[in-house]
């Protein structure tokens, strides 16, 4: 199946803050030579601890990025069966695609709306901005898109401020007024970080029930391996600006090939954890990005490390069908 969503080499990049002044000719790498791409109606799950690059490829791909960024690469979105370049597109033509074939529910609802309005004519203003209906139509659209996340009495929850609901209740929010223009791509930035275990898990239903009814492909962002697990069909792994894994699901929670990524699960701790021991830890720390290593940015960390990942970024290489990860040592056991 061709890709919905094809990124393909991006690399993001932010100037130095000194003394409260740009350097522009010092820039740090907050992304580097990231490829990946979803498929219609597929969730790939991308992970990775706070500062890998996560909700900055996000905010790329949405093109809502600050100025200063320093974008390289290539996004590419199938529309009406036509790829176009995302980082290429005019900015008018970008406004018409933002919200109705691509949309993002940010990670914290109460600062993503806006305090004033009430929240069903925020959604309300979305269905303005990309079609051509009247008001009273845009309203029911706006009550209709909370009858479908399931917002109990969405009529008069409609007319509510975003401080009268709850946490769950303003996440079904910003989920209503993602899906209300019937997107085909849904980017889900930690949509469930904010929340208790319970409405977590009504959350993470949610939206596999829109995925199936509206036929939505998602992104979904998260730190937490327990949730992607539910969700995911295929699995990124990311650390410190790079992508050192990806493949099916079932490849990477049971047959990890990535030294950081068997980290990562063997940090988790399940029921036949021995509670007598210490949990596992991976030694050090994520290195700095205003210095990055030349190589492989987990070398410092990995007992298997070798020569070869201190010299420069190891390519990804597919280590079994359609599984890829990217390090030398995996790839020299492979050959």
């Amino acid at each position: 199946m061709s890709a919905l969503l094809d990124v393909r080499n991006l690399t993001i990049k932010f100037p130095v803050q000194t003394n409260g002044s740009r350097v522009d000719s010092a820039l740090i790498p907050a992304v580097r030579d990231l490829s990946f791409s979803i498929a219609p109606g597929e969730v790939l799950g991308l992970v990775g601890e706070s500062g890998s690059g996560k909700s900055v490829t996000s905010l790329a791909i949405m093109r809502l990025l600050p100025p200063q960024a320093k974008v390289s690469g290539k996004i590419f979105f199938v529309e009406n069966g036509s790829p176009c370049n995302l980082t290429e597109l005019p900015d008018d033509s970008l406004r018409l695609m933002r919200g109705s074939h691509i949309a993002m529910i940010f990670q914290e609802p109460m600062t993503a709306l806006n305090p004033v309005m009430r929240v069903g004519d925020q959604i309300a203003e979305a269905v303005l901005a990309h079609r051509s209906v009247s008001k009273r139509e845009a309203w029911e659209h706006a009550v209709s898109a909370l009858n479908d996340v399931a917002l109990p009495d969405a009529s008069r929850r409609a007319r509510d401020y975003p401080h009268q609901l709850s946490g769950g209740m303003r996440q079904r929010v910003m989920i209503a007024m993602a899906i209300v223009n019937r997107p085909q791509l849904l980017i889900a930035d930690e949509p469930t970080t904010a929340l208790d275990v319970t409405i977590q898990a009504q959350i993470l239903d949610l939206l596999a029930e829109l995925r199936v009814k509206f036929g939505l492909a998602i992104l979904f962002i998260s730190h937490d391996l327990a949730v992607v697990s539910q969700v995911a069909d295929r699995v990124a792994v990311m650390y410190a600006g790079n992508l050192v894994e990806l493949g099916a699901r079932r490849d990477i929670f049971r047959e990890p090939a990535h030294p950081y990524t068997r980290g990562l699960l063997h940090a988790v701790p399940d029921l036949e954890t021995d509670r007598s021991r210490p949990l596992e830890t991976m030694e050090g720390t994520v290195p700095s990005l205003q210095a990055p290593p030349p190589g492989c940015a987990f070398e410092p960390r990995c007992e298997f490390r070798i020569a070869e990942c201190s010299l420069s970024l190891p390519p990804l290489a597919e280590v079994a069908p359609g599984h890829w990860a990217r390090c030398p040592v995996v790839n020299a056991r492979q050959g």
